[in-house]
């Protein structure tokens, strides 16, 4: 192995060895490696470890869900995104983000745990998962430049590199218990009591109408909502026309396409907007719209 390769390998060795599930993500990159679901096939085994990272030089996934961790992945600002004054633009992080947050919610800024330096500046602050309540995959929805990744979600980890820019462990600290003031914001909600829609019986066209006006209203609040609301209102969007996929009523894919247009639209990146469309499309198909026939 090259010196690179075996730093890859022990970046997954330690990942394991702190009890986390590994995966092996493309060679400088973020997708998985693996034919099949990554998060089943996650591993805490050294051996099985050894045995993947001596085919390539791997990148490190880390599935949150199975290593009971919640990640919380600060980026830096996107163009345009901040806060005005006297005409001038000051770009907030997400770290400045989530600093203004602990402060509205009189704590201190959540730092002393295991923390990852990314490529891109951001950094992935890493906590022992609540054991009182789901914490929700999200991008963007507790704040801009924030996402959350939680069971079903993983992170690439320390040592992996993408674009010849490494993920740096900044500490050694073990993951710290997520704090109870975050745990409420990334916690996923109770289910919403949602009204039933009522469909004349047997009128398949007038559910499939009312669906496509849904679909169509939705998409119109995506592409106009403002900076600062983008990804709350897709979010929102996503999550009731999952329910309507979930119950039958919408195609999946034209849903996902028509959302992610009109949050480029509105001025959202495509991977970012793609990301908040799956998360809230997965939790409204948890909870299917219902629709009375009759």
């Amino acid at each position: 192995m090259s010196r690179a390769d075996s730093g890859l390998l022990r970046g997954a060795l330690d990942a394991v060895q702190r009890g986390w599930h590994v995966f092996p993500c493309v060679v400088g990159g973020k997708r998985p490696a693996l034919r099949g679901n990554w998060q089943e096939l996650a591993t805490t085994s050294a051996g099985l470890v050894r045995e993947w990272w001596g085919r390539a030089p791997y990148n490190i996934g880390i599935a949150c869900g199975p290593s009971r961790l919640v990640v919380i992945d600060l980026d830096q600002p996107h163009e345009g995104d901040g806060y005005e004054d006297d005409g001038a633009l000051f770009p907030l992080s997400g770290a400045d983000r989530l600093s203004g947050l602990a402060r509205r919610h009189g704590e201190r800024y959540p730092a002393g745990t295991y923390t990852v330096d990314t490529p891109s500046g951001g950094c992935h602050l890493y906590f022992l998962a609540d054991a009182e309540g789901r914490a929700r995959n999200s991008a963007g929805v507790i704040g801009a430049q924030i996402d959350v990744r939680a069971d079903g979600g993983y992170v690439v980890g320390a040592g992996s590199r993408i674009g010849g820019r490494a993920y740096s462990a900044r500490n050694s600290a073990g993951p710290a218990p997520l704090p109870g003031w975050l745990a409420g914001l990334v916690r996923e909600p109770p289910a919403a009591e949602v009204p039933e829609q009522r469909v004349p019986a047997g009128d398949r066209v007038l559910g499939r109408a009312y669906a496509l006006a849904a679909l169509r209203a939705e998409t119109e609040r995506v592409a106009s909502a403002r900076p600062g609301t983008r990804n709350v209102t897709l979010n929102r969007a996503a999550f009731s026309l999952g329910q309507l996929v979930a119950a039958g009523m919408l195609l999946p894919i034209p849903v996902i396409t028509s959302l992610i247009d009109a949050a480029m639209q509105a001025g959202l990146p495509e991977d970012e907007a793609a990301r908040t469309v799956r998360s809230g499309m997965k939790a409204g198909a948890r909870k299917p719209r219902s629709v009375v026939i009759g």
